[in-house]
């Protein structure tokens, strides 16, 4: 899609259902034009960039030629519960509109939010299953060392980096053991020193690419791209279809937590930038942790019980015996 410099879509660009909405500066059309122009948006992660445009323009579809001053609280309350049997896409949509009311605030295209105090359905599962040592274990048993899987994978794993950033990586990027990454998603910087296994699977891994991994043609993955075949090597190994690249990174963070790792080396790894989600495998992690101790000291305190009592009655029954030779 082509604008001007005013960030209206030029009239070969427009859309037949939208064509007069777009020249309104009043309608949803042209803000939402002039949304995917402004600065905040440019700024947006490139992933968050195509998710948000896709929700948008959904949305411009539909309503576009609507003047943007007759959405009220009402339409939005309707629209998000519309999506309730799909509670992340009910919230990335609320996110997507709140962040374009934003926009029309600050630029005056709008006196108020018709967002506020709109909330979307609560996701009470994970987004992403956690992927367990056994299911890590499986995978490696069939996609061996030297294989682009494992060493997707181990990338994954040993890096705890999303998969938006880990198929940027390359030889470039590690410098005396460290891998130095700037995460697309916050633009947080980190220096991640290289697990001993991982530097085993890049020395046994022929690359001659800028990425560590790369299509069968030498390519840089995209995303979706990268997301899709690692799906199918996941089904290759027989894993439920719950799993997905993003949970390799939980289960990086749930390794250092049982590790004993704190929050904020958690942190220094993973990239999070809050502690609360980061708390979340700590948590878990102590919770394991204390409930062996207590068990163990429940146990040894039993043993101690049952001793104690054996001592006890011995004297007694040697005494019964004295009696009885009487």
């Amino acid at each position: 899609m082509v604008t001007d410099i005013h960030g209206r879509i030029r009239s070969r660009d427009r859309p037949s259902r939208n064509a007069a909405a777009c020249t309104d500066l009043n309608t949803g059309c042209n803000a939402i034009i002039s949304y995917f122009n402004s600065a905040a948006f440019q700024s947006l992660a490139a992933e968050t960039q195509r998710s948000r445009r896709g929700i948008l323009e959904r949305f411009r579809v539909e309503h576009g030629d609507k003047r943007l001053a007759l959405l009220q609280r009402a339409h939005i309350d309707r629209m998000v519960a519309a999506k309730a049997a799909t509670p992340s896409a009910a919230r990335n949509f609320l996110k997507a509109l709140k962040a374009l009311m934003a926009h029309c605030l600050e630029n005056h295209i709008r006196d108020d939010d018709p967002t506020h105090g709109v909330k979307s359905a609560r996701i009470k599962t994970d987004a992403y299953a956690t992927w367990t040592e056994e299911h890590i274990a499986t995978f490696e048993a069939r996609h061996p060392i030297g294989s682009r899987a494992r060493l997707a994978m181990s990338l994954l794993l040993y890096t705890g980096q999303r998969r938006s950033d880990v198929i940027r990586l390359g030889r470039q990027h590690l410098r005396h053991g460290v891998l130095h990454v700037q995460q697309q998603k916050t633009g947080t910087k980190l220096a991640i020193p290289v697990h001993y296994e991982l530097q085993a699977i890049l020395d046994a891994t022929p690359g001659e690419h800028l990425t560590f991994l790369t299509t069968r043609d030498g390519s840089p993955f995209s995303p979706a791209g990268f997301g899709n075949l690692f799906r199918k090597w996941c089904d290759e190994a027989g894993l439920p279809r719950g799993l997905s690249a993003h949970g390799l990174r939980k289960a990086c963070c749930t390794r250092l937590a049982d590790a004993g790792c704190s929050e904020k080396q958690i942190a220094a790894i993973s990239g999070h930038l809050s502690m609360s989600e980061v708390g979340r495998y700590t948590k878990a992690a102590d919770q394991a942790r204390l409930a062996r101790d207590a068990i163990a000291m429940f146990s040894s305190t039993r043993t101690s019980e049952r001793q104690t009592s054996a001592q006890s009655v011995k004297p007694a029954s040697n005494a019964l015996k004295g009696q009885g030779e009487n």
